[in-house]
């Protein structure tokens, strides 16, 4: 258990710090509802545990950083279109809110956010910080250090969507398209900055 209480405290620290899938999640519990808000913070953490799977594997140091230019710029590129959603939602308002996904809709939120999460490298790096730190606290079964990197991870974005959904009982239809105005822009400016920066 005292793997799987380290791997926990990871996971929570690594999702904790709100960027750009922070902010995905808080615009998507918002617009689309708790279902497209927790299957977008569960994407997040399901790609957490897989980092830490490689992490406690060795794999991270042999190969997985390996490509972390061609992962970021691959980020980049699915986060300024990630970003054109919520502009497209700005520029041509609906009267209503949806009240909810399919289950389609909620799968591909799962599985983009998985796969937008799995494109940061830094993840790695933080999770072999973290493990250089903790020392042999973390040396007991990497299958319990796993499912507490996932818990932890999910932990913080059941508080976040829920906290969303709390501050939204209280923003207008209006605050909505400018939530909707600035979390495009951001969203596609952080995207541009990873696709560029690799080339200056």
């Amino acid at each position: 258990m005292s793997a799987f209480a380290t791997g926990a405290l990871m996971g929570f620290a690594i999702a904790a710090p709100v960027g750009p899938i922070g902010l995905l999640c808080i615009r998507r519990s918002l617009a689309d509802g708790r279902a497209a808000g927790l299957a977008t913070g569960l994407g997040a953490a399901a790609a957490d545990a897989t980092y830490g799977i490689a992490v406690a594997m060795g794999l991270a140091a042999t190969g997985l950083l390996a490509y972390a230019l061609p992962m970021q710029v691959l980020g980049g590129l699915l986060l300024i279109w990630l970003g054109i959603g919520p502009l497209r939602s700005f520029l041509h308002p609906v009267p209503h809110r949806p009240a909810g996904r399919t289950g389609l809709d909620t799968l591909r939120a799962f599985s983009g956010t998985y796969l937008l999460t799995l494109s940061n490298p830094a993840t790695i790096l933080a999770f072999l910080a973290m493990l250089a730190g903790l020392g042999t606290a973390a040396a007991g079964g990497p299958v319990w250090l796993v499912a507490g990197v996932f818990a932890g991870s999910a932990l913080w974005w059941l508080m976040l969507v829920h906290a969303a959904l709390y501050a939204g009982r209280y923003l207008t239809p209006q605050s909505l398209r400018w939530i909707d105005l600035a979390s495009g822009v951001i969203l596609i400016l952080w995207g541009a900055v990873l696709v560029v920066k690799p080339l200056i």
